[in-house]
């Protein structure tokens, strides 16, 4: 673009448009500042394809200008490209200043909106020298504070917010219509006497305003209290993360046993202590996304916190009162777990949280301005470098995925677990924050009043329903209900194209793809879930996959892996199964032990799956490591946590005649192990290496057959770093191109993307 402009040395005229995260983050009184620092005129507007300027002056100027759009652009904004429509002399009167100018189109007006951003340096130094804002709780300005969570509809004016009913003060007000002020349109901008306050609710109900409520609060944490503290987006239910007592007796309370608590660090110092940082790591805890970074620890936290693991998810304070808060606790860590009861939504106000949590909590933190849009803490992990996406919600949620495909008009429903639905405009693919499973009323609510939510911000009306396959998911039947054609897609094909649309690979282009998760309903009315496809975004070729293992009880066998265990040794050695390897069913009551055992052998209430989860369930349990499972892929999460990782051996294993991958060797190798009294650690690594090597040799055996290169890895399994990244090194040297998800979950909370993508091309296929 500067070089095109560069060879016209005569052209003092020049028309943009910019698209990418432009509005919501200061960036029409960048531009005015710019224009004014390099003496240029003309004027900037919001459009409903993004933000159009005009601008005229000298040539070198006008360069100068153009390049710090790119260089000095707000930290937040994400400039996705600009075009320049016109570039000549202009034979008219060249206007003589430079304004910002309202959309004529403000109906139709829609560019994208800012997730919400964590409060910046600049604030933090406000709330002790500016006198209006000495240590306000929701300090904020145009780069940090709330965005998404309190917009009701666009365009994105402080009428629209949460923030409509409080009127700014004076001094506020000055400083919201200075275009030299950090605070110019900041629509949630308040001050200690015109924003939003905080009160501390007790445990009888009653309220109080005060001055000093984070030192009351860290006093309440540091004497082991239970306190449910308001968020960006919702809740948080927090204590002291160093007292067992209160971990203990907030998981009583929660009723979540076992899964990992996220922790709040006071700072990135006392984080350094407990944690090993990579720099890619220290970019993403330190980013104004301000997600839980799961990192691995070298310091031990009560085992009470993440169950024993190596491995602890944290984060650093993003909200003011955090950050006051931290200055008054003696604890420099506290326990930061979502607000809601286990499988709920995250609760987003006071009515709600007495409802919902008064039984959890025993003081609640609350302030008067509301939440529109719930949102959790977004969860990631850096693997080989790159990020990995966990849960993604606040500090990413509404940031489209931008794709090749028009995909305008697709409604994608998302899966039944960590659901995330999916809408189309033009080419951009606008993910839902982080729903949850949609296993209760509460959180189908709340599916579809963010449904409603998004169809109204966005102006969004579908054309098309993308949904799973599975015939028993809500999801299926709710999108029969708008009486618009419904595009269903496999949920491991879904998985794949989720990547195949985020790195905007060919839709017609062929590729294989492994797609390892727990579970996925496939054609054949089994199981899924160790796929090896030939696929594009069109239609899937299922090549071959691990063979079938029975699962005694159905879902009961994921709640207690020691059942696939049984199951899978079942399958290997029917009734003869040897005497050493019964024998480490000792634990587990006989009576069930008996139970499960006839069921098998009558075949009575045996599903089949091929589920790389279930596979590493049964590992998990035969080495003892996790026969009960208190939480979601705790045993496959304990299986990796034990692995040694300089061990390169594994067990060989092979391809039946109808390309089936055998398992019966892979679990002879851990019996014979186990025999020889090898450590767990090591077993461990060689069934990982197992699955690493008979996979890579699966993909080079069809890659040569189809004469293909590139290779897809989609599905929850590959959270597993050590999986993931062993197989992505074995195909890398093999000369093959290795894609994954980056930017949507590799889990179940990234198939929305994938079902939008196969609907939006199957479409397209369809009109030609």
């Amino acid at each position: 673009m500067l070089k095109q402009l560069g060879k016209k040395k005569h052209v003092n005229f020049v028309r943009l448009h910019i698209n990418g995260l432009v509005q919501g983050v200061g960036f029409r009184p960048f531009i005015y500042r710019l224009a004014a620092k390099h003496k240029v005129s003309g004027w900037v507007k919001n459009t409903n394809n993004g933000v159009h300027i005009e601008v005229s002056g000298e040539n070198k100027k006008m360069i100068c200008f153009l390049s710090e759009i790119y260089q000095s652009a707000p930290p937040v904004a994400d400039i996705h490209e600009i075009k320049i429509f016109e570039a000549f002399r202009k034979a008219r009167t060249i206007i003589t200043d430079f304004r910002i100018i309202n959309s004529s189109d403000t109906i139709h007006t829609i560019t994208e909106i800012s997730p919400d951003l964590a409060v910046c340096d600049a604030c933090l130094h406000d709330m002790e020298n500016q006198g209006h804002r000495i240590h306000y709780p929701l300090i904020n300005c145009t780069n940090c504070g709330p965005r998404f969570s309190i917009v009701k509809q666009l365009p994105y004016d402080r009428k629209n917010t949460t923030m409509e009913c409080f009127q700014m003060c004076s001094l506020c007000a000055m400083e919201y219509n200075d275009i030299f002020d950090r605070r110019f349109h900041a629509q949630p901008v308040a001050c200690n006497q015109c924003g939003p306050q905080y009160s501390l609710i007790s445990d009888d109900g009653s309220s109080t305003k005060m001055n000093n409520i984070p030192a009351v609060a860290a006093k309440l944490i540091d004497e082991g209290s239970i306190l449910a503290l308001k968020g960006t987006g919702g809740f948080h239910l927090v204590c002291d993360a160093m007292n067992a007592g209160s971990i203990t007796k907030l998981r009583t309370r929660k009723n979540r046993q076992g899964k990992p608590f996220a922790v709040m660090f006071a700072s990135l110092e006392n984080l350094r202590k407990y944690a090993i940082i990579t720099n890619e790591e220290l970019k993403h805890l330190n980013s104004w996304k301000r997600p839980v970074v799961l990192l691995r620890t070298k310091r031990s936290l009560p085992v009470e916190v993440n169950a024993g693991l190596s491995t602890i998810g944290a984060i650093l304070p993003y909200m003011p009162f955090h950050h006051l808060l931290f200055r008054h606790l003696s604890a420099k860590a506290i326990v930061f777990t979502s607000g809601n009861m286990s499988d709920e939504p995250v609760v987003t106000d006071r009515l709600m949280a007495s409802k919902s949590l008064g039984k959890v909590y025993d003081f609640l933190v609350d302030y008067n301005r509301d939440i529109h849009n719930r949102c959790d803490d977004s969860v990631m992990q850096i693997i080989d470098s790159n990020q990995q996406i966990i849960r993604r919600s606040r500090g990413f949620v509404p940031k489209p995925i931008r794709t090749s495909l028009e995909v305008d008009g697709v409604f994608a429903t998302g899966g039944e677990l960590k659901n995330c639905f999916c809408i189309g405009k033009d080419r951009m693919a606008i993910m839902s924050q982080h729903i949850g499973d949609l296993k209760n009323l509460e959180t189908f609510s709340f599916y579809e009043e963010t449904v409603d939510r998004f169809r109204n911000i966005f102006r969004f009306e579908p054309s098309l329903m993308a949904t799973d396959m599975h015939p028993d998911y809500l999801t299926g039947e709710w999108s029969k209900q708008h009486g618009l054609k419904v595009e269903h897609v496999q949920h491991h094909h879904a998985h794949l194209a989720s990547c195949i649309a985020e790195h905007r690979l060919d839709q017609n282009e062929l590729v294989l793809g492994l797609c390892f998760d727990g579970t996925g309903y496939g054609t054949d009315g089994h199981l899924w879930g160790s796929e090896i496809m030939l696929c594009n975004l069109h239609q899937f070729e299922r090549l071959s996959h691990f063979e079938y293992l029975p699962m005694p009880g159905a879902d009961k066998a994921i709640e207690e892996p020691w059942r696939m265990a049984l199951g899978t040794l079942y399958k290997v050695y029917g009734n003869n199964i040897p005497t050493a390897a019964l024998q480490l069913f000792d634990s587990i009551n006989k009576e069930q032990n008996d139970m499960v055992r006839t069921a098998l052998e009558k075949n009575i209430n045996i599903s089949l799956t091929c589920g790389m989860g279930r596979l590493f369930d049964t590992v998990s349990s035969l080495l003892g490591v996790c026969s009960y499972a208190n939480f979601e892929a705790e045993a496959p999460m304990k299986l990796e946590d034990i692995v040694s990782p300089h061990t390169r051996s594994f067990y060989e294993t092979c391809l039946n005649q109808d390309n089936t991958i055998l398992v019966a060797p892979i679990i002879e190798g851990v019996l014979k192990d186990l025999e020889k009294n090898k450590s767990r650690g090591l077993i461990a690594a060689r069934f990982h290496n197992s699955i690493i090597e008979i996979a890579a040799r699966v993909v080079s055996m069809f890659a040569e057959m189809y004469d293909l290169k590139r290779v897809v890895l989609s599905g929850g399994a590959f959270q597993n770093r050590y999986l993931l990244s062993g197989i992505t090194k074995k195909l890398q040297t093999m000369n093959f191109e290795v894609f994954t998800n980056h930017h949507v979950p590799v889990n179940d909370g990234g198939i929305a993307l994938g079902q939008l993508a196969v609907a939006s091309a199957r479409r397209k296929r369809s009109c030609v």
